[in-house]
């Protein structure tokens, strides 16, 4: 696959029309694509608990974290009873995989529970499964119109409210969801 075609580190944008739960005005984190497929995490749909809650179901230990209130959120339908720290990229943990320079992505406990005494990475973004897409899936899915694309940015994945994150990725490819019909039609 060419560097041109590889949408690692980049946004898949649902469109308005995509109506699977699962996706639906979602904003995904492509963590890995290559000639098998691909691999990211839903960036904008949180879950029904807490970081604070998380803690107590994995029995850590968790006196006054300052992110106990963080959001924990759905990063898609495989897997989703494991979790996926998608984090600076700044230390190595026992299960890390790095996406690019700035970013890494980690699934070990070791993470969590450093997150729980302040001595994680300073900014996390925590899902509990993930959107996986077999070879050529991902591709066919852009092709009918499924999805939208634009450049990662790390102020959407970390910083912006929830609830702003699907408008303003569209928005840094100059799209304004609101323009964009649901339905199409046939010549």
């Amino acid at each position: 696959m060419d560097n041109e075609s590889n949408l690692t580190d980049h946004f898949l944008i649902a469109m308005p029309a995509l109506a699977d739960p699962n996706f639906f005005h979602s904003v995904t984190y492509i963590c890995e694509h290559s000639d098998k497929g691909a691999m990211g995490i839903v960036i904008n749909h949180p879950v029904e608990f807490s970081l604070h809650e998380l803690f107590d179901h994995m029995e850590i230990q968790h006196e006054t974290p300052t992110r106990k209130t963080q959001a924990i959120f759905n990063g898609g339908p495989v897997e989703n009873e494991r979790g996926f720290v998608l984090h600076p990229f700044d230390k190595t943990w026992n299960s890390t995989l790095k996406i690019t320079d700035k970013l890494a992505i980690t699934t070990s406990r070791d993470i969590i529970e450093a997150i729980a005494s302040d001595a994680g990475p300073e900014k996390s973004l925590i899902a509990l499964g993930y959107a996986g897409w077999e070879k050529g899936q991902l591709e066919q899915e852009i092709a009918d119109n499924a999805w939208l694309c634009g450049p990662a940015d790390d102020n959407i994945l970390f910083d912006l409210p929830v609830t702003e994150r699907w408008a303003a990725a569209a928005k840094k490819i100059g799209v304004d969801l609101n323009l964009l019909s649901t339905t199409s039609g046939h010549a």
